[in-house]
């Protein structure tokens, strides 16, 4: 039987691990445990683990700092696990290089999906990938084009880049200063209404209905989340 993928959680709730410890290896997960940051980064380095379950509350430092540690050698998926709910806290936790950031308490199926969409991510599209696709939505990089059910469909410059950003980081929550510094440049990382004003634009090119968008979701105070649907799928 193939092992499936190894996850590192670093939590030093007892309860909450044991609680991950029976979700995860029940669904074909293997894991490896820490307790305190210190740990966390030296189990990262030995077991080279597929993905990574942070607290931020440790007991020897502050799970961001952790984040910040890793992101300077290691690509691996990291879902922030947190009892912090604030927009503040989820928008610092993924500038910091966390993938995606759940609050305590969190459903089974949400946490399976988005460990899923992780994943997916990081075995996924390199960037020499010709085309993607999201539902009804395909990018032609070659030939930067864009087709919405078929029917092509012209989009400015920056919308393609925004379009573009978004489909290769599908599944994943992009704050607002990451999709600002990626298209706009690291000046324009406070401007949040160029986003605002270019985002709806896009939504009405590419979105059914743009009043109620179903492929790119706002994540309040954030930032914004391409759904990583199956290509053709309905949206």
């Amino acid at each position: 039987m193939t092992e499936g993928p190894l996850v590192l959680l670093v939590e030093d709730e007892p309860q909450m691990r044991r609680f991950l410890r029976a979700t995860l290896t029940s669904h074909g997960f293997r894991l490896v445990e820490a307790e305190r940051s210190q740990e966390g980064m030296s189990l990262a380095t030995t077991h080279n683990p597929e993905i990574i379950l942070l607290d931020l509350g440790l007991p020897d430092g502050d799970g961001l700092d952790l984040t910040r540690q890793l992101r300077t050698w290691s690509k691996t998926p990291i879902i922030v696990i947190s009892a912090r709910g604030r927009e503040d806290d989820k928008v610092e936790a993924l500038d910091a290089g966390a993938d995606d950031y759940l609050t305590k308490p969190f459903g089974v199926n949400e946490l399976l999906a988005r460990m899923r969409v992780a994943l997916r991510h990081a075995q996924g599209t390199e960037p020499g990938e010709p085309s993607l696709s999201v539902g009804s939505v395909t990018v032609d990089f070659t030939k930067r084009e864009v087709t919405v059910r078929g029917t092509q469909v012209h989009l400015t410059p920056i919308e393609y880049r925004l379009l573009a950003l978004l489909l290769k980081h599908r599944g994943k929550v992009l704050t607002h200063r990451q999709i600002l510094k990626e298209v706009w440049g690291p000046p324009y990382a406070s401007q949040t209404h160029y986003l605002r004003v270019y985002m709806a634009q896009l939504r009405r090119k590419i979105e059914p209905d743009p009043a109620q968008p179903k492929l790119i979701l706002t994540e309040p105070g954030v930032g914004y989340r391409l759904r990583d649907l199956p290509a053709d799928a309905p949206t």
